[in-house]
Order: C-alpha cells, then sequence, then structure tokens
C-alpha cells in the first residue's frame, strides 16, 4: 500500500480531523504524526490532553496504522524522515505565517515525486475556538495544578509575569504577540508578596497572611486558567509551612517558592542594607523535608529560593546549599541576585548544572532586567518570573492621572491615557 502521512496535534478531535483521516485512507496505510507537547507550545498552549492521552485516542481511531510523535511544529522534517506518497493537510495553512510551513513539505515531497493532498478547511468548526470556549468554563484545580510540570517539560522557558487581582490575572491569560513567526504568551502567573501586600496598601513582611492572600487568588482564579507560582516568603515557622502547602495545594497552585531566610521578612532587593538572616543548611532542609511530607499531590512543587548572592554570602554558600536542597527533594532552584548585571546568575548556572543531580531553574530578572530570554536558555534557565512589573507600571500610570486632574481641575486632559468606558466594558467577558 501506498503511504500517507497526516500531522496533527489531536488535542480536540473533531469532524474536521476524521474528514482528513478519512481522505487520507483513500490513498493508502495512514501514519498519524502527533504533535508533542513541546512541538505545541512552540506556537500555541499547552494542550489539555498529555501526548500519551492524545495518542490513545487516534490510535483508536478507525483506518489509522500507527501514531507516531512528532517533534517539531514542521511537518518537513518527519516527511523526509518517513518519505510517504502522500502528505494529508487542512488547506487553512495556505495563508501566512503558517504558509512557509507548506512550502517546506512540497519541497520535500518534490525530492521523490511525493504528492501533497490539500481537505478543504471545515469552516463550522475550530480547535482553537472550541479551547477557548472550555476555557471561558474554567478548569479544575487538579488540572491547574499539573499543568506546570508540563510547561517546564514542554518549553525551553516557561515565561511567567505577576498578577495581583482578577484583572491583571486576565491580561496574564490573554496577552500574545507575534514574535520571529510565532505566538508567544505567559505560561503562568506569579502571586507576589510584595505586590499583593502594596496592593492592599501594606507594608512586605508577610502582614497579609496566607487566608487574606487567598481571596486575592481566587478572585485570580475564577477568571483565568493556567497555573500559578506563590510567593511563599520565609515559609513562616517550620510547624505552620506543611499547613501552607497543604492548602495552597488544595485550591489548585501549582508550586510554592520559599526563600532561606528565617525571621521577620524583609525585601530580598535590600540586601545588607537591612538586617536579614539566612537559615543554616540543615534548618531549611527540615522546613523543605516538611512541606514535601504534607503534600499530596507529587506535581505541586516545592521550590526553594537561595539568598547567598543577596546577603553576599559567596557562590560557594549558594552551590552548596543547591546541593543540600536538592538531596533534601527540592522540586526545583530559584537562584536571586540583586546586580544589575547576570554574571554571578551565569556562573551559579554554569557550576549548578555541573553537580551529580539537577532540577529546573527559576531566575528573577527584575534588577538584570537587561537580559533576553534567549539568554537565559543558553544558560540552561527553566522558568522566567517577571516578578513586580504588572504593579509597578499601573501605579505611576495612576498618580500621573490623579495629579493631572487635581492640577486641571477637569478629566479632559487625561482622556488619552484612559481606556474608553467601551473599551472598558469589552475588556471583562460578561460585561455586555
Amino acid at each position: 500500500m501506498k503511504k500517507v502521512y497526516v500531522s496533527m496535534s489531536g488535542d480536540i478531535i473533531h469532524h474536521g480531523h476524521i474528514r482528513v483521516i478519512e481522505k487520507a485512507r483513500e490513498y493508502g496505510e495512514v501514519t498519524i504524526g502527533l504533535l508533542t507537547d513541546k512541538a505545541i507550545t512552540e506556537y500555541k498552549r499547552l494542550p489539555h490532553l498529555r501526548f500519551e492521552q492524545r495518542r490513545q485516542v487516534l490510535e483508536n481511531v478507525r483506518g489509522v496504522s500507527q501514531v507516531l510523535p512528532q517533534q517539531d511544529w514542521d511537518d518537513s522534517i518527519m516527511v523526509r524522515e518517513l518519505k510517504p506518497d502522500y502528505v494529508v493537510h487542512g488547506d487553512d495553512w495556505k495563508q501566512a505565517p503558517m504558509d512557509i510551513f507548506r512550502n517546506r513539505v512540497l519541497e520535500a515531497l518534490s525530492e521523490w515525486g511525493g504528492e501533497l493532498v490539500e481537505v478543504p478547511y471545515t469552516r463550522d468548526i475550530s480547535s482553537s475556538d472550541i479551547v477557548k470556549n472550555i476555557s471561558g468554563t474554567g478548569i479544575t484545580p487538579t488540572m491547574r495544578l499539573q499543568s506546570l510540570k508540563r510547561l517546564i517539560a514542554a518549553k525551553d522557558i516557561v515565561r511567567v509575569i505577576e498578577s495581583h487581582n482578577g484583572l491583571s490575572g486576565l491580561i496574564a491569560e490573554n496577552a500574545s504577540v507575534e514574535r520571529d513567526g510565532k505566538i508567544v504568551c505567559f505560561d503562568g502567573m506569579w502571586s507576589s508578596s510584595l505586590t499583593d501586600s502594596t496592593s492592599r496598601g501594606k507594608p512586605d513582611i508577610e502582614a497579609v497572611d496566607v487566608t487574606s492572600r487567598l481571596v486575592t487568588i481566587n478572585d485570580i482564579f475564577e477568571v483565568t486558567t493556567k497555573p500559578m507560582i506563590y510567593d511563599g516568603d520565609t515559609g513562616g515557622k517550620l510547624e505552620h509551612f506543611p499547613f501552607t502547602v497543604r492548602t495552597l495545594e488544595r485550591v489548585g497552585i501549582s508550586a510554592v517558592i520559599v526563600e532561606d531566610k528565617t525571621g521577620l521578612k524583609k525585601n530580598s532587593l535590600l540586601g545588607n542594607e537591612v538586617s536579614q538572616k539566612q537559615d543554616s543548611i540543615e534548618g531549611f532542609c527540615t522546613k523543605i523535608q516538611a512541606g514535601l511530607k504534607a503534600r499530596i499531590n507529587p506535581e505541586f512543587m516545592i521550590v526553594t529560593r537561595i539568598e547567598s548572592l543577596i546577603l553576599d554570602a559567596g557562590m560557594d554558600d549558594a552551590i552548596a546549599r543547591a546541593e543540600a536542597y536538592i538531596g533534601a527533594g527540592a522540586d526545583a532552584v530559584m537562584i536571586h541576585s540583586r546586580h544589575k548585571n547576570p554574571a554571578e546568575v551565569y556562573e551559579f548556572c554554569a557550576r549548578f548544572h555541573r553537580l551529580s543531580k539537577t532540577v529546573p531553574l527559576i531566575v528573577v530578572p527584575t534588577s538584570y532586567d537587561e537580559v533576553y530570554e534567549h539568554e537565559l536558555i543558553d544558560h540552561g534557565i527553566n522558568v522566567c518570573i517577571y516578578a513586580n512589573h504588572m504593579l509597578r507600571s499601573a501605579y505611576p500610570a495612576m498618580w500621573d492621572v490623579a495629579h493631572k486632574i487635581l492640577k486641571h481641575g477637569r478629566a479632559c486632559e487625561v482622556r488619552e491615557q484612559c481606556l474608553s468606558i467601551k473599551d472598558i466594558l469589552k475588556l471583562v467577558p460578561g460585561t455586555i
């Protein structure tokens, strides 16, 4: 029989996909190239179903002979490897930016006389629209919780931004741009103790307790589906930390980051300008293990934040702590720095990746904000958190508007700085 190749993501199978497979069956034996999570997240959001779940569905579709993992969005790579007689695809890839991949497939097929068969796009249904509708109904706590580990496994870097209320959560959920031919968006949200307390007009000293912070998180979770990482500060007293872990896990938070300091919380970027004390390695390992023992779902991540560079304790201390914390069971490590260039972070990365055992590495480039994400990837960093930019950008705008209204005695002068009422009404789904 002739060999036929069909590429698809297979997250939500509908009659449009079945039409493509039925057309493929007319030409021969059908092989499905099923895009991996990594391939999909290069251009779209993480699929709802894991790769193995999607493969199991397609393997049981009538007429499919085999399902192979397609590791890249570019179909031509697998086409050259398998050399099928036919490639069957929907005709919706004729327009930019997807036409480049169509042209590559045509070029590959021409090398051995293969043929491209295109099936008219099914106009009355769209996987993207279905996903959008599903997202609109929300997500279960377990599904949200589990998605962070999947993203870390699938992506070169996971991009996370601070959200301190429902509106900023909606921005994190929906913001996207096209960059280098790919759709780029934020993968998750950061619940910052700094911005949560500041937005309430309170100091960043753990004055806002977990229960109060959950009010904000619930507001965000009601209108979003993406995973959240929780800023756990010091984690509090050893005896209290297990209860924090269980609470966060229950509501669907994916990870808690705890810093290896003791006493009254002070913002790390103040460094040694204020009194800050680092916990002993043994003491902090005990806290890690207490959290691990308390969690129920192994997908919930306990992340250790190393403050050695913040407190000028030295690189050797930072590496020793990383090795010890990984040995204690930490699911990931965050290295923090208050320097305006990333040199010491990069040095840490180089030494970290020479350890006998490693875990995902997280950074927060607040001080050294000139670094590009591709540079972080080159140094083996898995997660980048933009930790406070939403609130820091909102406050100057509100301050400026308030003062201009006072200065002019009317609001006309700030009209261009404000969204129109009509746009405000469109901002939140369900308002109109």
